[in-house]
């Protein structure tokens, strides 16, 4: 088998890259810088063969994915920038990257009869009540820009190809690339207490454990929408924050504050991202490890 991976230089991509060329499957990374710029460290995705690539030019997308002829295409890149996303001068290309850069994608799998996993988020839905979101629910709502442009990408896939997963996940962090844990604990480093929103409601995802279930996924035919986040049950940001800190053993006092207390974001959050993951353990994959497992493994793995 072989897979074409998009977004290699950042934290999904790097390590379903890792995880596929691990268990002997032919894996080909690409991303707009010109050479991989990822951590160097000495895994496998800095050996993988590597194609520069821009997803907004429809032709040099046509010509990759024909050139290698892929039998899946995990497609991880994306702007994920929510807050710049909303600036009058972005939205364009958010737009460009999140939901035409799919749709060539889309288009140029479809030629070759090639599978296509769409990496999505539960910023399609409108974030609103406490009902778990479910993988077919259809109340789109996005909040904010980002939300629209990659639910734009949803559709994009799923009007074009019959062949496609879409994996919804929430609250990222991997060993490559910046996320919460890594902003916080650098804050903690200096600051005796932080204040960190208590009202927003869902589940981390490592990207260490979500690219084993991708590359499982990408080898079925089970085709469809999916929820994918670590197992443990649904926390607010606060009390993620406030395990992380104690297992790294930072004494940084934590305030729980309400979404409109906080008011430092552009953006609208959603307050409701349960995303309810039943539906992978029904189709036969193994769900993700519990969430303060990961952040245990992954602040082993980290240098902080």
């Amino acid at each position: 088998m072989k897979i074409f991976v998009t977004g290699v230089c950042g934290q999904l991509g790097h390590d379903v890259v890792n995880n596929a060329v691990a268990r002997g499957i032919e894996a080909v990374g690409s991303d707009i810088q010109p050479v991989y710029s990822g951590v160097a460290d000495g895994s496998a995705v800095t050996a993988a063969p590597y194609v520069q690539l821009d997803i907004t030019d429809k032709d040099a997308v046509k010509a990759a994915i024909e050139e290698i002829r892929p039998d899946a295409v995990i497609h991880c890149a994306a702007w994920t920038a929510v807050d710049a996303a909303e600036d009058e001068e972005n939205r364009e290309k958010v737009h460009k990257i999140n939901a035409e850069g799919t749709r060539y994608i889309a288009e140029a799998a479809k030629e070759i009869d090639c599978k296509m996993l769409y990496i999505s988020t539960d910023y399609v839905f409108d974030g609103q009540g406490e009902r778990p979101w479910e993988p077919d629910d259809k109340c789109y709502a996005p909040l904010n820009v980002y939300g629209q442009s990659k639910l734009d990408g949803e559709l994009a896939v799923s009007t074009t190809l019959e062949k496609f997963f879409i994996v919804r996940i929430a609250w990222v962090f991997g060993l490559n690339g910046k996320n919460f844990i890594k902003t916080m604990i650098n804050v903690g480093k200096t600051h005796d207490t932080v204040r960190v929103v208590n009202d927003q409601i869902g589940t981390p995802t490592y990207t260490l454990d979500l690219s084993r279930l991708l590359v499982d996924m990408i080898e079925t035919d089970k085709y469809g929408y999916y929820h994918a986040t670590n197992e443990g049950g649904y926390i607010s940001w606060y009390d993620f924050c406030v395990e992380f800190y104690k297992q790294y053993g930072l004494a940084t006092n934590v305030i729980p504050v309400t979404t409109a207390e906080y008011g430092l974001s552009k953006a609208a959050r959603p307050f409701n991202s349960r995303l309810d993951k039943s539906k992978l353990a029904e189709s036969g994959f193994t769900p993700l490890p519990d969430w303060k497992d990961a952040v245990k493994r992954y602040l082993q793995e980290a240098e902080l």
